[in-house]
């Protein structure tokens, strides 16, 4: 899908605030509210745009450790890496996996109450995860920056 300044306009504004209204939406757009909603529409359905969801406050639901998790598999074997991906996509305390570049294969980012939360979590999930050969694990002490908004 082309995308067009305003269209990235309107990007800008929904991943910012996403319960904007169509009206407000397409006063910053400029833009009728016909047209924002046919192009917000348009976007959705071409997967552009995939959801809309509430961001919580970590530190609200009692998450506020945050555990980087390098993993090395045994083995690069597709089989390997599937049956790997199927597991770590089951463990709700996983927000993010990622298949690397460098010397981890997977980077996991996990949420966590505190420290034994996260032993807890090490033992219950991670160890058991097939494939493993190495786990390091990282604790963030601090969040300096964060968004969700892409720049586009």
């Amino acid at each position: 899908m082309n995308l067009d300044d305003t269209d990235l306009r309107l990007l800008n504004a929904l991943q910012r605030e996403g319960r904007l209204s169509n009206a407000e939406l397409s006063e910053r757009a400029h833009l009728s509210p016909s047209a924002c909603h046919r192009r917000v529409a348009r976007m959705e359905q071409a997967g552009v745009i995939r959801d809309y969801v509430a961001l919580v406050d970590p530190r609200a639901v009692d998450r506020k450790t945050t555990v980087f998790v390098e993993i090395t598999l045994n083995g690069q074997a597709d089989e390997v890496l599937a049956e790997f991906e199927a597991a770590v996509a089951r463990i709700p305390d996983v927000l993010e996996c990622h298949l690397m570049a460098g010397s981890a294969d997977y980077l996991l980012k996990v949420v966590a109450r505190d420290t034994e939360d996260f032993a807890a979590i090490h033992r219950r999930h991670l160890a058991k995860l097939p494939g493993v050969a190495q786990i390091q694990s990282s604790f963030a002490l601090r969040t300096v920056f964060k968004t969700t908004a892409l720049p586009v």
